[in-house]
């Protein structure tokens, strides 16, 4: 297609490198006007190689220059991962939501806690139904996912149809909602698809990802022999896997209380969909110690080993109304995510520790995966027979394993890192450009650079310390007492180090020139580069430094 009857771009500003804080951008370019699609805006964490780091996103201030041209954001499903980051971008972005009931029900309640319930336009779209902003006609597939309501976006343009999946798998009894719509998709195939935007989680893994229905009935045989109490953690957003530990628990003679609040939260915008309705009230925490140990099952948050996770509370014998010890039992109905490996270990070390058994996914039928496996996603090529393939979440290996499985189903894949810009409406697509990308951290209640001067400092100072130097000096300059030196982390208090440093640092102090002892500006300056070299010759680290004056 020439470029004067229109041009169709995929942009991703996150999600092609790797795991978490997807945010997808379609671009429609005719005449010298163009029109924007934005497709999920999810968080990532910042885990072991980015230990400053909690909660991070895209960065969208490519889209954000352009928001007068962004004609919406549609959420595949409420995934942290596809949703997490609308209440902290959206104001960036000013434009309306589209998303299924469930995921309206989840962001409502990220809204209302940012302040934004009544400013941001939520239009709730059923599952498989449409929407029109041209020159996009959209249209939702349900798919099957470990979260309820998960959709798969049609996207038809003038120049062709593109399959944007989000998250799936291929699974015949989900327990919550449908199983995947192949039958729409094998339509959608026989119409033609120009290109299709798939999941790569699970590219490296052969086979098929597992059913949930086979999940319930191991945790249902499980939790019958049980005796004591017994925990189960899993993924907050898995309502299906929730109904099934309840019914576990149930058939076990055993009440279910949850603790944690993404649980709660999660379990509220559930009921208010209509899941878990066969399901009574979960108890409180406030209830648990009115029931029997051997009659009690707790629904608890901390998979992954989250610190100020309920479990982790709880393993370490901090959590204000809940314990566990010898005799109950722990399951793990998750997976562990890459990178937090460290964190989970230790919340079950001292877990064991106190006494609890544990049982994981590696000794027992406790989780299936959310995502496709290698058949899954053979069979899905079969489906949709898409001309070109981009592979997108997972990290380069599991990409690079998608490109090729799709490249031997006859598609012909393209590998993108975050920023490039695919052409697709020419007769030959190919990467053309290439837009700015970078993340932004969630530090408190504000959004700042990960790559800016506050984080880069943050780093510093979680290597190497800092330290403050308070001293007060008369109008010539001259010290009036001894410097006070502050370094927690780094110098106690009635260390002799400290001592000594603070008098080396005095006696530099009063061999600077009079002229720099006597201007404020100088003298920070000068005393800045004199600790920071005595404390390099004394420590053998090189710490933020910054020094208080006071001239009296």
């Amino acid at each position: 297609m020439d470029v004067e009857l229109g041009e169709l771009a995929f942009l991703p500003l996150g999600g092609t490198g790797e795991i978490g804080m997807n945010l997808n951008l379609y671009r429609w370019r005719e005449g010298g006007n163009e029109k924007w699609l934005a497709v999920d805006c999810g968080i990532g964490f910042g885990g072991s190689e980015l230990p400053e780091v909690e909660v991070m996103m895209a960065d969208p201030g490519h889209i954000a220059d352009r928001r007068d041209k962004l004609l919406g954001l549609v959420i595949t499903h409420a995934h942290e991962d596809h949703i997490g980051a609308v209440a902290w971008l959206w104001p960036r972005l000013k434009c309306p939501v589209y998303c299924t009931p469930f995921a309206a029900a989840v962001l409502r309640r990220k809204l209302g806690e940012n302040g934004l319930l009544n400013q941001v336009r939520i239009h709730v779209i059923d599952p498989g139904g449409t929407i029109d902003l041209k020159p996009f006609a959209l249209r939702f597939i349900r798919l099957a996912h470990s979260i309820p309501e998960a959709q798969a976006l049609v996207i038809d343009t003038p120049a062709g149809t593109v399959l944007h999946t989000g998250d799936w798998k291929l699974d015949p009894t989900p327990l919550i909602g449908p199983p995947t719509d192949e039958a729409a998709l094998a339509a959608l195939g026989e119409k033609g698809v120009l290109a299709m935007v798939c999941d790569s989680t699970n590219a490296m893994v052969e086979g098929h990802s597992g059913s949930e229905l086979d999940v319930r009935r191991s945790l249902s045989a499980l939790i019958r022999d049980l005796s004591g109490r017994v925990a189960v953690t899993c993924f907050a957003s898995n309502v299906a896997r929730m109904e099934s530990v309840a019914l576990a628990a149930r058939d076990a003679g055993r009440a279910t209380a949850i603790v944690g609040r993404s649980l709660r939260n999660m379990d509220a915008a559930a009921r208010e969909c209509g899941y878990l309705k066969t399901l009574p009230p979960f108890l409180s925490e406030d209830d648990i110690d009115d029931v029997a140990d051997d009659n009690i099952l707790l629904l608890i948050t901390g998979s992954q080993g989250e610190a100020r996770s309920a479990l982790s509370r709880i393993s370490r014998d901090d959590h204000p109304r809940v314990s566990l010890g010898e005799g109950d039992t722990v399951i793990y109905s998750s997976r562990m995510i890459p990178g937090n490996e460290r964190a989970i270990g230790t919340v079950q070390d001292n877990l064991v520790r106190r006494g609890v058994r544990l049982m994981t996914d590696d000794d027992h039928l406790v989780h299936v995966s959310g995502h496709p496996a290698r058949d899954e996603l053979r069979r899905m090529y079969r489906l949709v027979k898409p001309r070109y393939a981009v592979p997108v979440h997972g990290e380069w290996r599991h990409l690079s394993a998608h490109a090729d499985l799709a490249r031997e189903a006859g598609a012909t894949p393209f590998m993108m890192e975050d920023g490039d810009i695919l052409t697709l409406s020419h007769n030959r697509p190919a990467i053309t450009d290439s837009a700015p990308v970078g993340r932004l951290v969630l530090d408190g209640t504000r959004l700042v650079p990960l790559q800016g001067e506050v984080m880069a400092a943050r780093r510093r100072m979680l290597f190497n310390g800092i330290v403050i130097a308070s001293l007060a000096v008369d109008q010539a300059g001259n010290l009036r007492g001894r410097p006070r030196l502050s370094a927690p982390g780094l110098l106690d208090p009635d260390d002799p180090d400290t001592t000594r440093a603070a008098d080396d640092f005095a006696d530099q102090l009063q061999d600077l020139p009079a002229s720099a002892r006597r201007d404020d500006a100088a003298l920070q300056d000068a005393a800045r580069s004199t600790l920071r070299r005595i404390l390099g010759r004394r420590l053998g680290k090189r710490p933020m430094v910054d020094v208080h004056l006071i001239r009296v």
